[in-house]
């Protein structure tokens, strides 16, 4: 049963290259072509949504470690679950869902599907080699659905995000060989292992080039220059799940390597100086923006400079308020944008203004919480970059107020028309009731959602049973291997 853990990855993957022949065998008109081909898709989700939920079950106590092909650690293939890879993988998994392309051609659902597998891959590597094969196959399906784009100005679009993810690409690569070089190895346990055992010392420079090249996913400074111009063409859905989802799937893939790999001040202060600047230059691009869906890309990286922020701090505090910040973002943003499709309702300005109060931090909302808990632990830290990006932080909160006050300033005078005759809703607009509802049942249950989410993070913060689940396995482990033999 361990190895169905591979079939999460897998089915996508296959699923994509089944798909164009596929497509051709159907014989029916063009519309139910389309439909019958959306089906197939998201039922694949669907199938690795199952399966990820039945193998979570165990992962409470005892994380699961699967080395592919029976190789004992840091040879072959690893995947890692525990229950930060789980919340994210269920939670990639509903948002590839809700936010699956309608009316696509075959070759955007080929790519959804390799967009899926790849996005899986990342939250279940536990080695680098594997970390950068699916972040390069992520570029590849987010490009090529940049490129698909019917606008005039998407082959320049798509040529600039190439050129950006190209050299995100040789710079992850350069920093992964710097630290095979040190250690011999490439899988983050055996890695952690050999530096706990003081065998080996990495270079600073390994993480500041993982740093920026994951960091093009993870729209971070310097290297985000591709957000704006690709929001503004690309369809509110792919927006949506790209600042919702696959963003904080890099900042995953980056923390994770913070926390195993450099668990020193110095780059915990590169973090910490990048997600200054990036809420600097996000939170002024966004209040200079006038298109909506601008400001919200631009305030999209504001918001994970704050993230940036946030596990910069100490490890289980950080690691804390990091993920508190990145779900909230995960719920609020994409609901944002997809309230930018289709014509505007009364209800969608009411669901606009819940949305943007919490992003400001407005009480009782969640994320008020978030952002009094992360500014306590700003206060508490000291130093003078902690006490500068306290001051930055905010000021942004007071810019990112203006900016989006000033959206239902210029609506409400002329508010939407009352829909005629019954409430048209539609699949976006349901979408953003959903995430709405989320927001509220998690103002309602505040308590709990935090008490499951502090045991998340003290997990995912664990170097040691990250170490004891994959280089030293179980005796359980161990005879799971011999069986699947």
């Amino acid at each position: 049963m361990s190895n169905s853990l591979a079939l999460v990855i897998a089915l996508p993957l296959l699923a994509a290259f089944l798909l164009q022949p596929l497509a051709q065998q159907l014989g029916v008109g063009r519309e139910q072509r389309s439909v019958a081909i959306q089906l197939y898709a998201q039922l694949t989700i669907a199938v690795t949504l199952w399966i990820t939920l039945m193998l979570g079950n165990g992962v409470e106590q005892q994380p699961l470690s699967v080395m592919m092909g029976g190789f004992s650690a840091p040879m072959g293939i690893n995947l890692y679950l525990d229950r930060l890879s789980l919340l994210l993988l269920v939670a990639t998994q509903l948002a590839l869902l809700l936010l699956w392309p309608a009316d696509a051609t075959p070759r955007i659902h080929a790519l959804m599907l390799l967009l899926s597998a790849s996005s899986m891959g990342l939250a279940l590597s536990g080695d680098l080699f594997n970390l950068y094969v699916f972040y390069e196959l992520l570029a590849v399906a987010t490009f090529g659905l940049v490129a698909a784009n019917s606008s005039r100005s998407a082959p320049l679009i798509s040529f600039r995000y190439l050129l950006i993810s190209g050299l995100g690409s040789v710079l992850a690569l350069s920093g992964i060989a710097l630290i095979y070089s040190h250690t011999g190895s490439l899988n983050l346990a055996d890695i952690s292992a050999t530096l706990q055992h003081g065998d080996a010392e990495l270079p600073l420079a390994a993480f500041i080039l993982i740093l920026l090249g994951i960091g093009v996913k993870a729209e971070l400074f310097a290297v985000n220059g591709w957000v704006p111009e690709v929001y503004a063409i690309i369809s509110p859905r792919l927006s949506a799940l790209l600042a919702g989802v696959v963003s904080k799937l890099a900042v995953v893939v980056i923390v994770r390597v913070l926390l195993m790999l450099f668990p020193h001040p110095e780059a915990a202060q590169v973090l910490l100086v990048l997600g200054i600047l990036g809420v600097i230059s996000g939170e002024l691009a966004a209040w200079r923006a006038q298109d909506l869906r601008r400001m919200l890309a631009y305030s999209s990286i504001g918001q994970l400079g704050m993230i940036f922020i946030a596990f910069s701090l100490s490890l289980e505090f950080g690691m804390l308020m990091g993920l508190l910040l990145s779900l909230h973002h995960m719920v609020v943003k994409p609901g944002l944008f997809m309230l930018t499709a289709g014509k505007s309702k009364r209800w969608h300005m009411a669901l606009f203004v819940l949305f943007a109060l919490s992003l400001v931090g407005v009480p009782p909302l969640p994320g008020f919480w978030v952002k009094l808990s992360l500014l306590t632990g700003l206060v508490e830290a000291g130093g003078a970059l902690n006490q500068l990006a306290l001051i930055v932080f905010l000021g942004a909160t007071v810019i990112e107020a203006s900016y989006l006050f000033r959206v239902l300033q210029n609506t409400l005078p002329n508010p939407p028309a009352v829909d005629e005759g019954h409430l048209t809703v539609g699949w976006n607009g349901l979408v953003g009731v959903l995430l709405g509802g989320v927001l509220v049942v998690t103002t309602l249950s505040v308590d709990p959602v935090l008490e499951q989410l502090k045991q998340i993070s003290s997990q995912a913060g664990d170097r040691n049973l990250l170490i004891s689940s994959v280089v030293t396995p179980s005796a359980e482990q161990q005879m799971v291997v011999e069986r699947d033999k």
